[in-house]
Protein backbone atom coordinates (compact mmCIF):
# COMPACT_ATOMS: atom_id res chain seq x y z
CA UNK A 1 0.00 0.00 0.00
CA UNK A 2 1.23 3.60 -1.03
CA UNK A 3 1.23 6.14 1.20
CA UNK A 4 -1.54 8.05 -0.69
CA UNK A 5 -3.67 4.83 -0.54
CA UNK A 6 -5.48 5.15 2.52
CA UNK A 7 -6.89 1.92 4.66
CA UNK A 8 -10.13 3.38 3.68
CA UNK A 9 -9.94 2.25 0.31
CA UNK A 10 -9.35 -1.29 1.53
CA UNK A 11 -11.67 -3.63 0.09
CA UNK A 12 -13.13 -5.88 3.00
CA UNK A 13 -16.27 -8.60 2.72
CA UNK A 14 -18.98 -8.07 5.37
CA UNK A 15 -20.60 -11.11 7.28
CA UNK A 16 -23.72 -11.05 5.03
CA UNK A 17 -21.03 -11.20 2.29
CA UNK A 18 -20.72 -8.09 0.48
CA UNK A 19 -17.66 -6.88 -0.80
CA UNK A 20 -17.18 -2.80 -0.04
CA UNK A 21 -14.22 -0.88 1.02
CA UNK A 22 -13.64 -0.10 3.94
CA UNK A 23 -14.12 3.64 4.03
CA UNK A 24 -18.11 2.46 3.07
CA UNK A 25 -18.56 0.66 6.29
CA UNK A 26 -16.76 3.75 8.09
CA UNK A 27 -17.37 6.97 6.28
CA UNK A 28 -15.83 8.97 9.77
CA UNK A 29 -13.41 7.38 12.50
CA UNK A 30 -13.02 3.71 12.86
CA UNK A 31 -12.54 1.19 15.44
CA UNK A 32 -11.73 -2.00 14.12
CA UNK A 33 -11.56 -5.11 16.65
CA UNK A 34 -10.82 -8.89 15.91
CA UNK A 35 -13.28 -10.58 17.48
CA UNK A 36 -14.49 -14.19 18.50
CA UNK A 37 -17.90 -15.50 20.16
CA UNK A 38 -16.19 -18.33 22.97
CA UNK A 39 -13.57 -15.83 24.48
CA UNK A 40 -13.17 -15.23 27.53
CA UNK A 41 -12.78 -11.50 26.56
CA UNK A 42 -16.21 -11.79 24.74
CA UNK A 43 -18.11 -9.55 27.49
CA UNK A 44 -16.10 -6.61 25.96
CA UNK A 45 -18.91 -7.02 22.75
CA UNK A 46 -21.19 -5.15 25.64
CA UNK A 47 -18.70 -2.08 25.75
CA UNK A 48 -18.13 -2.21 21.66
CA UNK A 49 -21.62 -2.02 21.50
CA UNK A 50 -21.85 1.01 24.03
CA UNK A 51 -19.18 2.65 22.04
CA UNK A 52 -20.84 2.59 18.65
CA UNK A 53 -24.12 3.95 20.24
CA UNK A 54 -22.64 6.41 22.02
CA UNK A 55 -20.31 7.96 19.18
CA UNK A 56 -22.35 6.84 16.36
CA UNK A 57 -23.43 9.97 15.22
CA UNK A 58 -20.02 11.81 15.82
CA UNK A 59 -18.95 10.07 13.42
CA UNK A 60 -17.36 7.03 14.75
CA UNK A 61 -17.91 3.17 13.41
CA UNK A 62 -17.13 0.26 15.24
CA UNK A 63 -16.35 -2.79 12.78
CA UNK A 64 -16.04 -5.98 14.50
CA UNK A 65 -13.88 -8.79 12.56
CA UNK A 66 -14.70 -12.56 13.26
CA UNK A 67 -11.55 -14.65 13.42
CA UNK A 68 -11.23 -18.23 14.20
CA UNK A 69 -7.53 -17.96 14.68
CA UNK A 70 -6.86 -18.13 18.46
CA UNK A 71 -7.22 -21.48 19.91
CA UNK A 72 -10.76 -21.99 17.57
CA UNK A 73 -12.97 -18.78 19.79
CA UNK A 74 -15.21 -18.18 16.59
CA UNK A 75 -15.78 -21.84 15.09
CA UNK A 76 -19.72 -20.12 13.81
CA UNK A 77 -20.66 -19.76 10.30
CA UNK A 78 -21.99 -15.78 9.46
CA UNK A 79 -25.64 -16.98 10.50
CA UNK A 80 -24.38 -18.38 13.77
CA UNK A 81 -22.08 -15.47 14.57
CA UNK A 82 -24.76 -12.70 13.56
CA UNK A 83 -27.26 -14.54 16.06
CA UNK A 84 -24.90 -14.36 18.69
CA UNK A 85 -23.92 -11.02 18.62
CA UNK A 86 -27.11 -9.55 18.07
CA UNK A 87 -29.01 -11.71 20.15
CA UNK A 88 -26.31 -12.02 23.44
CA UNK A 89 -24.49 -8.66 22.88
CA UNK A 90 -27.33 -6.04 20.67
CA UNK A 91 -25.10 -5.87 18.15
CA UNK A 92 -26.05 -3.01 15.57
CA UNK A 93 -22.44 -1.92 14.59
CA UNK A 94 -20.96 -3.61 10.95
CA UNK A 95 -19.55 -7.09 11.05
CA UNK A 96 -17.03 -8.50 8.49
CA UNK A 97 -16.54 -12.34 7.33
CA UNK A 98 -14.33 -14.04 8.85
CA UNK A 99 -11.03 -13.50 8.56
CA UNK A 100 -7.27 -14.39 9.23
CA UNK A 101 -5.55 -11.60 11.13
CA UNK A 102 -1.83 -13.02 11.24
CA UNK A 103 0.16 -15.34 9.27
CA UNK A 104 0.25 -16.15 5.20
CA UNK A 105 -3.30 -15.42 4.83
CA UNK A 106 -3.31 -12.37 6.75
CA UNK A 107 -6.04 -9.87 5.39
CA UNK A 108 -4.94 -6.92 3.21
CA UNK A 109 -6.15 -4.62 6.14
CA UNK A 110 -3.97 -6.67 8.94
CA UNK A 111 -1.04 -6.68 6.79
CA UNK A 112 -1.09 -2.53 7.37
CA UNK A 113 -2.50 -2.94 10.58
CA UNK A 114 0.19 -5.22 12.49
CA UNK A 115 2.46 -2.31 11.03
CA UNK A 116 1.48 0.16 13.77
CA UNK A 117 3.00 -0.09 16.68
CA UNK A 118 0.98 -0.33 20.50
CA UNK A 119 1.50 2.08 23.21
CA UNK A 120 4.83 0.78 24.19
CA UNK A 121 5.99 0.75 20.47
CA UNK A 122 5.32 -2.74 20.23
CA UNK A 123 4.41 -3.75 16.23
CA UNK A 124 3.87 -6.97 14.88
CA UNK A 125 0.95 -9.86 14.91
CA UNK A 126 -2.27 -9.47 16.48
CA UNK A 127 -2.11 -11.46 20.43
CA UNK A 128 -5.47 -12.27 20.34
CA UNK A 129 -9.23 -11.69 20.21
CA UNK A 130 -10.08 -8.07 20.95
CA UNK A 131 -7.21 -6.17 19.23
CA UNK A 132 -8.51 -2.95 18.56
CA UNK A 133 -7.11 -0.14 16.33
CA UNK A 134 -8.42 3.18 16.36
CA UNK A 135 -8.43 5.02 12.46
CA UNK A 136 -8.98 8.59 12.25
CA UNK A 137 -11.62 9.67 9.18
CA UNK A 138 -8.90 9.75 6.45
CA UNK A 139 -8.01 6.10 7.47
CA UNK A 140 -4.79 6.63 9.25
CA UNK A 141 -3.83 4.69 12.68
CA UNK A 142 -3.92 6.68 15.59
CA UNK A 143 -4.09 3.92 18.74
CA UNK A 144 -3.68 0.49 18.54
CA UNK A 145 -5.34 -0.90 22.15
CA UNK A 146 -4.06 -4.36 22.67
CA UNK A 147 -6.98 -7.24 23.55
CA UNK A 148 -6.70 -6.84 27.86
CA UNK A 149 -7.72 -3.25 27.23
CA UNK A 150 -11.46 -2.95 27.48
CA UNK A 151 -13.36 -0.96 25.06
CA UNK A 152 -14.64 1.92 27.45
CA UNK A 153 -10.90 1.99 29.14
CA UNK A 154 -10.24 5.62 30.01
CA UNK A 155 -7.23 5.56 27.31
CA UNK A 156 -9.79 4.65 24.54
CA UNK A 157 -12.65 7.15 25.54
CA UNK A 158 -9.37 9.77 25.41
CA UNK A 159 -8.54 8.62 21.92
CA UNK A 160 -11.79 8.35 20.58
CA UNK A 161 -12.32 11.99 22.21
CA UNK A 162 -9.44 13.21 20.36
CA UNK A 163 -9.80 12.13 16.91
CA UNK A 164 -13.69 12.98 17.21
CA UNK A 165 -13.42 16.82 18.50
Amino acid sequence: MSSKDSLKDVAVTTLDGKRVRLGELAPGAALVVNVASKCGLTPQYSALEKLAREYGDRGLTVIGVPCNQFMGQEPGTAEEIQTFCSTTYGVTFPLLAKTDVNGADRHPLYAELTTVPDASGEAGDIQWNFEKFLLAADGTVVNRFRPRTEPDAPEVIAAIEKILS
